[in-house]
């Protein structure tokens, strides 16, 4: 899949993003989203996630519920028809930012570019986003120690979960290489047009970032913002029932299929999805237990070098930020 530069298009009248949000996940990239959407002077698809410009993170399978993602420049570029003339459009894909493609890609297509990225302290990071993928069926290991300690083995294709249909993110370690990372984007961009976000500031003010945000993207910023709190971080309750609702919501297996074709004679499509919904929520999905302690400390030591080339890459302390002055 390789992306036409933007001067092929000219005679297409298909609209370039003007920004990306490229990540990191579960460090408020959802919830900027639907913040940013908000506004008149920006348009964001209800696609949240295209990684389109992710080549190197195609998936082995899509998932039954998944939905199409876009194939082609021209179906990717479908995504940004309804943006009005004078809207900011643009997309957030949480991959970008690990993706070693997506930057050279997307300056490939549109040079001009912006670029919010967004870094959170590793050791929690690396906690939620191990949760999210035992959500979502990409990780099957159920305890983050013994999920990260497989990642030699996985790299070979072994221990890969059945329904992982993304394994390359189980690489856990790959994704806090922050300095690395932004460089990708920063050689190509140029920092007038990357914008660095920190977690912890997001949360301790949503609405003053968001607006630094607009600044960034040079739009109104003095609308009234509405805060949002998106993504949260859940956990499983019980493997077996969520392996009995994915079963019953893909079909698949022999008692998949027969407690589909009970839901689907009793229940319309509209309310056997709610229910469904329902289910996870309230029998499925719960809230995490508190982490391992002991692990998070082994964790800041394992990768505060990564955190200390980040400080000195962004000329920001996060060393004393994130507390890992305290770490030997």
């Amino acid at each position: 899949m390789h992306a036409e530069p933007a001067a092929a298009l000219s005679g297409r009248a298909l609209r370039l993003p003007d920004f990306f949000i490229v990540g990191h996940a579960k460090s408020g990239t959802t919830a900027l989203y639907e913040m940013l959407r908000r506004h008149p002077e920006i348009y964001l698809p209800d696609s949240k996630e295209p990684w389109f410009f992710a080549s190197d993170m195609r998936p082995r399978f899509e998932p039954r519920l998944a939905g199409t993602p876009p194939e082609t420049l021209e179906e990717y570029l479908s995504l940004f028809a309804d943006a009005e003339p004078g809207q900011r459009a643009g997309e957030a894909s949480s991959s970008y930012l690990w993706s070693r493609t997506a930057a050279a890609r997307i300056a490939e297509v549109q040079p001009a570019a912006r670029i919010i990225a967004i870094l959170r302290e590793p050791a929690s990071f690396l906690r939620s986003l191990h949760l999210q993928l035992v959500q979502t069926h990409v990780e099957s290991q159920r305890d983050l120690r013994t999920a990260m300690s497989l990642e030699s083995d996985r790299r070979r294709g072994k221990h890969v979960p059945r329904r992982s249909h993304r394994p390359q993110l189980l690489q856990y370690a790959d994704h806090v290489r922050y300095s690395e990372q932004l460089k990708r984007y920063h050689d190509l961009f140029g920092s007038e047009q990357v914008q660095v976000l920190i977690y912890e500031d997001f949360r301790a003010d949503n609405e003053a970032t968001v607006r630094q945000v607009l600044r960034f993207l040079e739009v109104d910023d003095t609308r009234p913002i509405e805060v949002l709190d998106a993504n949260p971080t859940v956990a499983l309750r019980s493997q077996q029932l969520d392996e009995l609702v994915h079963a019953v919501s893909t079909g698949r297996g022999p008692l998949s299929n027969a407690a589909k074709s009970i839901v689907t004679t009793l229940t319309p499509r509209r309310v056997r999805r709610s229910l469904l919904q329902l289910a996870q929520r309230r029998l499925v999905h719960g809230r995490p237990l508190p982490p391992d302690e002991s692990f998070m400390l082994e964790l800041r030591g394992r990768f505060r070098g990564e955190v200390e080339a980040a400080s000195e890459y962004l000329d920001r302390d996060l060393v004393k930020l994130w507390g890992y002055d305290s770490i030997g």
